[in-house]
């Protein structure tokens, strides 16, 4: 009887057992693969929204919350006199319940600021001033909010326009409704309040030049925090927040599965310490048997971390499509994602394995003979 013939007999024997702690992995691995993928989606998604908006600082006051917290417009005023700013922008952004949309993005910008710049006509047109009660929204935004150009949209007590659709090159901003920055004031009271600061830099500008300013803008305004865009919300007390909440709850869930496999092994073990027995009195070595009880629970490991991978990834996709999140972020599922998942699932089945291998271990042939 081949080693691998004995592996495979022993994970089919008991299929109901077997099938059930490969679910408890599998649930384990796909809670990995969905919270970890939704916390880096966030991240990526953020980033790639300053960078379509060619954003290379960003002065916010970053702090618990989703969105940062507001400040005296007048800041503006006190930085962009400083070295290597070439332009600056004022917003206004928060995350809220438009008509039958329960959270989506709602960015007041400073009329004529460069983060127009990047905004793509699909259909419509942009607002005439900033005074005219009117709206662009992403193409994301016009699909969850089911409206297209000439559609009425209400924001708080506002009632608006949709004159334009636009795409962002990014999915922020194509989930983003967008209008100028004081009309956004006006609806939420918030007149002569910011709550960012878009930075663009001057030619030439490198990565000390910006570290640099970055530390001038800190000084002058104790307010708000500058940051490098590209690192911003990745340095923001919300992000670290949802990563450990993240990683933890999958932890959690691992362990889960650990204790899932470590039974199904032990169950094993006990039922089948006559065969032991037997491969011990037909020569297999103790580490053999040790080899062949940590392979079985490697080969549930892996199994159940391929089909918890489909499983969060799947699930993902779902819940990303759903109207609570879809336009705020996408998902950042990544092969480096998936291959971990799946590493740890394998190292959840060894793992898992080490009591039962040593209990295998201790088997003596002559207990063959009280089966």
């Amino acid at each position: 009887m081949s080693f691998v013939t004995v592996v495979v007999r022993g994970l089919i024997r008991r299929r109901t057992r077997t099938t059930l702690t490969l679910l408890g992995i599998s649930i384990g691995i796909a809670a990995v693969v969905a919270l970890v993928g939704l916390s880096r989606g966030l991240n990526k998604s953020w980033a790639a929204g300053m960078k379509a908006r060619g954003t290379d600082v960003v002065v916010s006051n970053m702090t618990s919350s989703l969105v940062p917290k507001p400040f005296n417009a007048t800041v503006r005023d006190r930085i962009a006199h400083l070295p290597h700013i070439a332009a600056t922008c004022t917003l206004l952004v928060d995350l809220m319940s438009v008509e039958n949309t329960e959270m989506i993005m709602v960015s007041g910008r400073e009329w004529g600021g460069f983060t127009w710049a990047n905004l793509k006509l699909i259909s419509g047109r942009m607002p005439n001033d900033a005074q005219e009660k009117a709206v662009v929204l992403g193409r994301t935004a016009a699909d969850v909010l089911k409206k297209k150009v000439g559609d009425p949209i209400q924001i708080e007590t506002a009632e608006l326009k949709v004159v334009g659709i636009v795409d962002g090159n990014a999915w922020v901003e194509n989930g983003s409704v967008i209008l100028s920055l004081p009309l956004l004031q006006e609806i939420t009271g918030d007149q002569d309040r910011i709550n960012v600061i878009d930075v663009r830099f001057t030619t030439g500008t490198n990565r000390a030049d910006a570290q640099s300013l970055c530390e001038q803008i800190n000084q002058l305004v104790p307010e708000a925090r500058a940051i490098v865009a590209s690192e911003n919300l990745n340095q923001s007390e919300i992000s670290r927040i949802v990563g450990a909440m993240s990683w933890s709850t999958s932890l959690l869930a691992v362990l889960v599965g650990v204790l899932g496999v470590m039974n199904t092994m032990l169950m094993n073990v006990f039922e089948r310490t006559p065969e032991i027995c037997v491969l011990l009195a037909l020569g297999w070595k103790r580490r053999r048997i040790v080899e062949l009880v940590l392979w079985e629970s490697a080969i549930l490991g892996l199994f159940g971390g391929v089909i918890g991978v489909f499983i969060g990834v799947v699930g993902v996709r779902l819940l990303g499509a759903t109207p609570s999140i879809r336009g705020l972020l996408e998902p950042d599922i990544g092969i480096r994602l998936l291959a971990v998942s799946v590493a740890i699932a394998i190292l959840v089945g060894v793992v898992s394995g080490l009591y039962p291998a040593w209990r295998s271990s201790r088997v003596t042939p002559s207990q063959a003979l009280h089966g």
